[in-house]
């Protein structure tokens, strides 16, 4: 078993291992940035280290690509009363390449 870590990014936890890329909630930094993120758990086959709530800063990422989702089609629709409106949504995201799990 690898050594694998759980993140908190953009109101959302990921479960990661180094090596692994990801696409996460858009965060404002360029291409090429090293990104820490606050860590909730790190386990490898000996050891595990649960944070009471985090362990600090000790996963880095590195930023691969800014882009957006496919779009996505919000409908509204009532009948009979001649009622539609449609409307598209394209989410930002940041693609990571995870670098290192500290211990």
């Amino acid at each position: 078993m690898a050594k694998i870590a759980v993140i908190k990014t953009g109101g959302k936890q990921y479960k990661v291992a180094e090596g692994q890329s990801l696409n996460i909630e858009k965060l404002e930094k360029n291409l090429g940035d090293k990104v820490k993120f606050e860590t909730l758990l790190i386990a490898d086959e000996k050891d595990l280290q649960i944070g009471k709530p985090f362990l600090g800063e000790k996963v880095e990422g590195e930023i691969l690509e800014q882009g957006r989702h496919d779009k996505i089609s919000v409908v509204k629709f009532k009948n009979k009363t001649r009622y539609t409106r449609n409307r598209g949504h394209r989410q930002p995201f940041t693609k990571v390449k995870i670098i290192s799990i500290a211990q």
